[in-house]
């Protein structure tokens, strides 16, 4: 497809996805619009100023997802709309009305920005794997997770039922634990918590099963589900489902020298892995980063932000 002057608008735009989401599509060609929450931040903007393209190609805007209308001007004029942002606090007292009941409408608020523009064709929303762990089902080596597992969470749950009442085109991307190179001169949680926290000084490590995927195809994802015409409903993109262990032997083969624990927090038996199917992420015609090239690269993104010493 001709993507010479098309528009689309990134919510959420200083993020660790919608960072290489914005690279990719200005590499692509596209004209984007997007929102980061402080212009005055250059945390928020200089690593998308310096992007190839993005003189010609990006702008800007400052938005507040709690604020009704605050994302009009950002998705006006615009074909696609990648809804990627969500809110951030660093206290919480109160996790449903601050977290969840802010999540939930920040997500409608962008969506009615989006019922005012009809140029808008599809909304892309990102959305989680997280759900599947907590529904209850027996996930072991024979069991394969595949889109009917997920237990909408309630941003998506309200979302798809704003945009059923609405007539918007609506794609959700649900991804795993995502690594990879960071962009962003920030620590994302992905990255922090489930590689950096392993390494810096740790101890043991958890009993834990790791649902893996590259931040750079999960923002191809995003880009084919706004391509592809085809592309509905909901995605699993999870490339490699590994125990912890064999995680962390792939870093001991790549950096011998990193500091890596060798003893599991618990005496059990290794939690068991499952399988999750690829085969609606292949229709996108999404196919997954070896998980040694992802490590690899998390770490040297690590080593040269200065967030894990050599």
């Amino acid at each position: 497809m001709s993507r010479e002057g098309k528009v689309v608008c990134v919510t959420g735009g200083s993020g660790y996805i919608a960072s290489w989401l914005i690279k990719l599509l200005l590499q692509r060609g596209y004209t984007i619009k997007a929102s980061v929450r402080d212009l005055n931040d250059p945390k928020k903007t200089e690593h998308l100023l310096s992007l190839d393209g993005a003189k010609e190609r990006l702008h800007l805007f400052e938005a507040n997802l709690l604020e009704e209308g605050s994302f009009d001007p950002v998705v006006d004029g615009c074909e696609g709309v990648f809804h990627i942002a969500s809110p951030i606090f660093s206290t919480v007292t109160d996790p449903q009305a601050e977290l969840i009941d802010a999540v939930v409408k920040g997500t409608l608020n962008v969506l009615r920005s989006c019922t005012k523009v009809p140029s808008v064709k599809r909304v892309v929303l990102t959305s989680s794997m997280s759900s599947v762990e907590f529904n209850g089902k027996p996930r072991t080596p024979d069991v394969v997770v595949d889109e009917t597992w997920l237990s909408k969470t309630l941003a998506e749950e309200a979302a798809w039922k704003f945009a059923k009442e609405n007539g918007i085109d609506l794609v959700a991307i649900n991804p795993g634990s995502v690594i990879g190179p960071l962009l962003q001169p920030t620590l994302n949680s992905s990255v922090k918590i489930n590689i950096l926290s392993r390494l810096n000084g740790a101890q043991t490590f958890p009993n834990k099963v790791h649902r893996f995927v590259d931040v750079r195809d999960v923002a191809m994802a995003h880009i084919q589900a706004f391509e592809v015409a085809s592309a509905d409903g909901r995605y699993c993109l999870v490339g490699h489902v590994v125990h912890i262990t064999e995680a962390l032997d792939i870093l001991r083969q790549l950096f011998p020298t990193l500091s890596i624990p060798e003893k599991c927090e618990d005496d059990k038996l290794p939690v068991p892995k499952y399988q999750v199917s690829k085969e609606k992420a292949k229709s996108l015609g999404i196919y997954f980063t070896p998980l040694e090239v992802s490590m690899r690269d998390t770490i040297e993104s690590l080593k040269e932000k200065g967030f894990l010493s050599s």
